[in-house]
């Protein structure tokens, strides 16, 4: 009998993914934990954190040296997630300069996280491990590509510091550097796969355990009452919040129609998940193209979701899910339009589009079955090694 696959899911846990992925794995037999360098997003705690507040560099890099020993000797399978590896994201020297230590210390510090950057995956690849790593958004996504190649994207509507010619640039680098290492590469939203080498996968989010997210009828559909729209940015810029609420204002103030909208930002998981349950409509983003981990929450809970869906996007995914997709698009120019017409003529649909969401979610983003998909490219990558028999 085979032995069980030893997986580090590092190094944050952005949306959820690579915890709701370990947990899959782990009832599959897999021995999978997340390791996340910091405690940044409380919604999605790791199975460990590596850093600790006040951490100071000298400490925080011996802690980075350990757990890329501790992958070479205890695990098989080394996946990344974010594009982001265990050795630091190299910064110009510029960002460490100040005047607490004399010029050349900062300089000598630059030197040598330079030489750090993703200097794991050599090593990893020589230890012979796994690797495999998931991109998720901004972490591959470019603005020059995106405002040569589509006439809607973020990169058209944030601010000029969110997508720099140096960021852009950047990423490309950090992609080529995964090309030539990586024995895998997904990425979670398909406009990704633009920008990603050709062998990169499409990979449905695996965030949300289905078993956690059970249908809650709202009472504006399931009653006949006054009906809520919800919107719930992480960044309002990227996400076209700024249409949402214009659409919302022309909606409430010229139209009188009488519903209620609800922006949830900030919040902890626990308190935001109450106002999801109560939501009968979620419009999530439009300008990125696809839909995000928010929107797998909501339809799992039994809620239709709004979002704009790319059309050359959609050549990425399978044909079967393509059919099966129960999304509203709708984009900026006609977000007013298409609102408006689910909050009336179409409001008796609202129903049954939130059971086709659950459906599609049981589908298409059941963790289990996304892991059992991993756990076969986990063997497959280690038998090719010949470190798995």
């Amino acid at each position: 009998m085979k032995r069980a696959i030893s997986v580090l899911h590092c190094p944050t846990t952005v949306a959820g993914n690579s915890l709701g992925l370990a947990r899959a794995e782990r009832k599959l037999g897999l021995k999978s934990i997340t390791v996340a360098f910091g405690d940044q997003n409380l919604n999605y705690p790791a199975d460990e954190v590596l850093f600790t507040a006040g951490d100071h560099h000298v400490k925080a890099s011996l802690k980075r040296w350990g757990l890329l020993w501790r992958a070479i000797r205890s695990f098989d399978i080394v996946h990344f997630n974010f594009g982001r590896t265990i050795m630091p994201w190299y910064l110009p020297e510029s960002k460490y300069i100040g005047t607490k230590y004399p010029r050349f210390f900062y300089e000598a510090l630059d030197a040598y996280r330079r030489l750090e950057d993703m200097c794991d995956l050599p090593l990893l690849k020589r230890a012979g491990k796994g690797i495999v790593v998931t991109y998720q958004g901004d972490d591959a996504r470019q603005g020059d590509f995106c405002q040569a190649n589509f006439q809607i994207s973020t990169a058209q509507e944030v601010d000029p510091e969110y997508y720099t010619p140096e960021s852009d640039e950047d990423k490309r680098r950090r992609i080529a550097t995964f090309a030539k290492y990586a024995d895998k590469i997904y990425a979670l939203n398909p406009d990704l796969l633009h920008v990603l080498p050709s062998r990169a996968e499409f990979l449905p989010y695996a965030s949300v355990d289905i078993h956690d997210w059970s249908p809650v009828e709202a009472a504006g559909v399931s009653a006949g009452k006054r009906l809520t729209v919800l919107h719930a940015p992480t960044h309002r810029g990227a996400k076209g919040t700024v249409h949402v609420l214009n659409a919302v204002r022309r909606l409430q103030e010229q139209d009188k129609l009488d519903f209620e909208f609800t922006v949830v930002e900030g919040l902890p998981l626990a308190d935001a998940r109450r106002l999801y349950e109560r939501a009968d409509l979620l419009v999530d983003q439009l300008l990125c193209g696809w839909y995000g981990g928010l929107a797998v929450e909501l339809m799992a809970l039994g809620k239709p979701v709004m979002c704009y869906l790319r059309e050359s996007d959609l050549e990425f995914i399978p044909a079967e899910m393509r059919r099966d997709l129960p999304v509203i698009n709708a984009e900026p120019a006609n977000i007013y339009e298409v609102l408006k017409e689910w909050l009336t003529k179409r409001r008796s649909e609202l129903g049954q589009v939130g059971q086709q969401s659950r459906a599609y979610v049981e589908k298409w983003h059941d963790p289990l079955k996304i892991a059992a998909r991993l756990k076969n490219d986990y063997e497959a990558i280690l038998e090719a090694k010949g470190r798995f028999r």
